[in-house]
């Protein structure tokens, strides 16, 4: 009797998958999102239990999907390569509200205070930005014009502290900064000749600096946002001097960079290396040879390891790099299209979409073991709750 009872108590705690008729009644601390690119859909999980709580279909195109969430982490803003904006409930496992704002964007923020999402377009051009609560237009900045017919593409949209939101244009070689503390009456900033063809951007968490990457030349584009004034200025000039340049089969995702302690950990564009540069004055320290073209660099939370992946063909492949040998320490094959990692918020864990065998591997950053696999139709983005209170996330 008492083995049945415990039994049946045992099959009742299971953590299974909610109706999204139903909404849950429970903090978002531990949730998140894995976008299933292909289907146009993605899965609100718990990341505690390692289970999946509802799929969210209809959200249009996800081939290159990115996500933010509001302040209370409720909702997830998710940015889809059509140009949609989806605002999903993921208590409720619900689209709470739909927009096709563009013809193709590429990414998008949310404001410091919250109130607003901005979305950058590759088509038409420029930066829209909508009220967070009903997804309404609240400002339409369109790009520098590139000829009569065209507008430029923005890449590298980020938060900034202070309401603002920073931006590259990739066709014309600038970044704007976009106040938006008075929604009504933007006031831009914009820095011309930053250097060619600027084609992804990163904030430095404490949201001082903004760094973008030149596919066009070797370096990178650096402002100092606490002293706009001093203009943009060219670093990491030299990486890549009198080196063959690589194919490039997909451009290194510079926020997925890695910060620890005094040092910064850079893809480096065309090489298999990833950069390392003094945090105080972003002069090189050094140059760590990888495995690939490396994708995302991505910290362990509390900055001892970094781990990196890798473009196609090399997209099998998964390395750990020791912030302090600056060692490569670990080299698995979790699986073809490796194509994402989020850490969780305390870094004991590390989850990976594993796109060509339809699923999502959860590693042990401590030991560096598999400790489980959950399926998920063609994985890309994964994006936790934590997000919500990090700059430029």
């Amino acid at each position: 009797m008492m083995k049945g009872l415990s039994l049946l108590l045992s099959l009742l705690l299971l953590p299974v998958a909610a109706s999204a008729a139903e909404c849950l009644t429970r903090g978002t601390g531990d949730m998140g999102i894995v976008v299933e690119r292909a289907a146009g859909s993605l899965k609100v999980m718990d990341t505690s239990a390692h289970a999946e709580l509802f799929r969210v279909e209809g959200l249009g195109d996800l081939s290159h999907a990115s996500a933010v969430y509001s302040r209370d982490a409720r909702y997830a803003y998710v940015f889809g390569r059509d140009g949609g904006l989806t605002k999903v409930d993921i208590l409720c496992g619900t689209i709470a509200k739909r927009i096709v704002q563009g013809g193709n964007s590429i990414g998008g923020a949310i404001s410091q205070d919250g109130s607003l999402i901005a979305v950058s377009n590759y088509e038409p051009g420029g930066v829209k930005i909508f009220s967070a609560e009903d997804l309404s237009l609240v400002a339409d900045i369109p790009a520098t014009r590139v000829d009569q017919e065209k507008l430029s593409k923005t890449v590298g949209l980020v938060d900034a502290p202070d309401q603002k939101f920073v931006v590259s244009l990739f066709d014309t070689g600038e970044s704007w900064i976009i106040d938006m503390s008075n929604p009504q009456n933007p006031a831009i900033q914009r820095f011309t000749n930053i250097g060619k063809l600027p084609y992804d951007a990163l904030i430095t968490g404490d949201g001082r600096y903004y760094i973008a990457g030149l596919f066009g030349q070797d370096g990178l584009s650096l402002i100092d946002l606490w002293h706009p004034e001093k203009g943009a200025r060219l670093i990491l000039k030299d990486y890549g001097k009198g080196d063959q340049k690589l194919p490039v089969y997909k451009m290194p995702h510079l926020e997925g960079w890695a910060m620890a302690g005094d040092q910064a950990f850079l893809p480096a564009v065309g090489q298999h290396q990833v950069l390392v540069v003094d945090h105080r004055d972003w002069q090189e320290k050094g140059r760590i040879a990888v495995h690939g073209q490396p994708v995302f660099v991505m910290a362990r939370p509390d900055g001892r390891q970094v781990w990196v992946n890798f473009a196609f063909p090399d997209n099998d492949t998964i390395q750990v790099i020791d912030t302090e040998t600056l060692q490569v320490i670990k080299s698995f094959k979790p699986g073809k299209g490796a194509l994402h990692m989020e850490f969780s918020p305390r870094g004991e864990e590390v989850w990976i979409s594993i796109r060509d065998q339809d699923e999502v591997q959860i590693y042990s950053t401590r030991t560096m073991e598999l400790i489980k696999t959950l399926p998920v139709d063609k994985p890309s983005g994964i994006f936790f709750t934590a997000r919500a209170h990090q700059t430029g996330l």
